[in-house]
């Protein structure tokens, strides 16, 4: 009883403060413009296929295929860790026993992965820390960042050898009444584990036992507070994902109610002629929709979105992975206050200018290498166009030549510096036989 009192408490202060962390996480999102969310079915298939098959990833022979058995084994060990918090609510012992051959099969590829995950884990520690991976450095890429990944990486480390004393204390407690199957840990038991007296053994599995929940409920509060919050909202963020083809532009509603109202006045409705006037593109994390910050929540930092992008190679300013690293930063540091304020809270600051500049906005060809590169289905490209659209709608702010061709268009009707009488000029001396 004593067991369970403690454990209820350390639930209830973990539950306690990961609310906290969320709710304020919530009130950040509701500072943002909506998103509407259709085509639910196709959602789900993208989601099967990119987030749960990893189908981005494995397409990386090494690191991608290491990266997806870590991401598969973490989906069959949290029901191990389920039922952990069921026992210890409860005071029972493996109380799942009773689902049958399926408690073998969890147990048994849980067992397995949890090996698989302690491997991979210590290549991507080693490759961290004794290899020069170029995508993982950048302007943007604050020292905190490596402690960053180094802190979760020990932790995932620590609970895969937590779970395997678990595992291996298990094997000796219960020779006789064995809940489960774990054949990897049956085959590396005398290497592992050292004969020892009962006492010592249950020791072991209670260390093993505490420890292991307890790292659980220590990475849950951290992650929202670290880049690996990804664990929570990369899934999401898949099933999110935007349906449009790569390289799909899609038009300003506002700009389009403006055109439809001009053209065909009957066709809009008396209540949306009066509307308030939203901002032209984004110029600060309010503008931006609910979805585009949880793409910088999602995000990774992986890098692979810079790597790839012609711009940043070639030498250019531009790293699509800083923008949403830029926007997370930005609606930290603004967001708090706009809860305590009102949404109009102005500190003098914007996420354009003062931490994008135009000339990064500018050198971006749209090529949407970035996008199609991203492993959770971040949108780059439709953030930076956005920011292009405020530059140039709200302050004229484009390059030279672009101005000169908005210009012609606007006086000529097309982008050349020739008038509408002038256009088949070219054609006056041509011999044409119409008949």
């Amino acid at each position: 009883m004593t067991r369970q009192i403690i454990f209820g408490l350390v639930l209830l202060v973990t539950l306690g403060i990961f609310s906290y962390s969320t709710g304020r996480l919530l009130k950040l999102l509701r500072l943002t413009r909506p998103f509407q969310v259709s085509e639910v079915g196709r959602r789900i298939s993208v989601t099967l296929q990119v987030a749960i098959g990893q189908s981005r990833m494995l397409r990386f022979r090494f690191t991608g295929i290491m990266h997806a058995l870590v991401f598969w084994g973490f989906m069959v060990i949290t029901l191990g860790s389920i039922e952990m918090v069921l026992d210890g609510l409860a005071g029972s012992d493996r109380i799942m026993a009773t689902t049958g051959w399926l408690y073998d099969i969890v147990t048994a590829s849980g067992d397995i992965m949890a090996y698989v995950v302690l491997l991979a884990i210590i290549l991507f520690l080693g490759r961290r820390l004794l290899i020069h991976v170029k995508r993982f450095s950048g302007i943007e890429m604050q020292p905190k960042s490596k402690w960053d990944a180094l802190t979760a990486l020990a932790i995932i480390l620590m609970l895969m050898v937590s779970l395997i004393g678990i595992n291996l204390s298990t094997l000796v407690l219960h020779t006789y009444d064995l809940k489960g199957v774990y054949p990897l840990s049956k085959l590396l038991l005398p290497l592992l584990l050292p004969p020892a007296n009962g006492s010592a053994i249950v020791m072991l599995y209670e260390t093993a036992w505490w420890t292991h929940i307890l790292l659980i409920f220590l990475f849950a509060n951290i992650l929202p507070y670290s880049k690996h919050f990804h664990v929570f909202t990369s899934i999401p963020n898949v099933f999110l994902s935007r349906l449009q083809p790569l390289g799909y532009l899609t038009n300003m509603e506002n700009v389009t109610g403006e055109v439809k109202m001009m053209l065909y006045p009957e066709s809009v409705p008396v209540d949306e002629t009066h509307a308030p006037v939203l901002r032209f593109g984004v110029k600060d994390v309010e503008d931006v929709t609910w979805k585009t910050y949880l793409d910088s929540l999602a995000c990774t930092e992986c890098g692979r979105c810079t790597s790839v992008c012609p711009a940043n190679i070639t030498g250019k300013k531009l790293s699509p992975r800083k923008l949403f690293i830029d926007l997370r930063a930005r609606m930290k540091e603004k967001g708090p206050s706009m809860v305590k304020n009102g949404s109009g809270f102005d500190d003098g600051k914007s996420l354009v200018g003062d931490y994008i500049s135009a000339e990064e906005l500018w050198a971006c060809t749209t090529c949407n290498a970035c996008a199609r590169e991203c492993p959770v289905n971040i949108n780059q490209p439709s953030l930076i166009l956005d920011m292009r659209r405020f530059l140039v709608m709200e302050h004229a702010a484009a390059p030279a030549g672009l101005n000169a061709m908005f210009t012609n268009i606007e006086n000529n009707g097309a982008p050349w510096q020739f008038s509408p009488e002038e256009r088949l000029k070219w054609a006056d001396d041509l011999f044409l036989n119409i008949r």
